[in-house]
């Protein structure tokens, strides 16, 4: 793992309405957008130094950043980790005994392979795991 923070997911009820405020706070416009069907979410992505800020909409109640804001409301969803190699990751976590959302990776934004740390192994913040090729 080289364990750079490589972005902190923040969960918005409009996507819309949370860029126009997060481009005025950040003082720039997003570096991207992105609808990932699969995972029934839209993003937006700031560049900010070395790491990101994605703000994350859910398309569909059932999406799971949707259920995150029925539940907690709008805020930090997650903190992505970048990784080498994200299969030895999982394998290494899975050996020591972290629970995982994710034993396999998938598709997440921008092409990069993702997988999911469960929060009750993390003192209650979601871990995603993320490799770029």
């Amino acid at each position: 793992m080289n364990g750079k923070l490589s972005h902190i997911g923040i969960a918005v009820a409009n996507l819309k309405e949370a860029v126009e405020v997060f481009s005025t706070v950040l003082d720039k416009e997003p570096e991207c957008f992105e609808e990932i069907a699969d995972q029934k979410i839209k993003t937006a992505i700031y560049a900010t130094g070395e790491s990101r800020v994605e703000l994350l909409e859910g398309t569909s109640p059932d999406s799971p950043i949707s259920k995150f804001i029925e539940k907690r409301g709008p805020g930090i969803h997650h903190m992505a980790v970048q990784v080498d190699d994200i299969d030895k990751e999982l394998a290494r976590l899975k050996e020591a005994g972290v629970r995982l959302i994710d034993e396999t990776p998938r598709l997440g934004a921008e092409g990069a392979q993702i997988a999911f740390i469960h929060p009750k192994s993390t003192a209650g913040i979601l871990i995603e795991l993320q490799q770029h090729h």
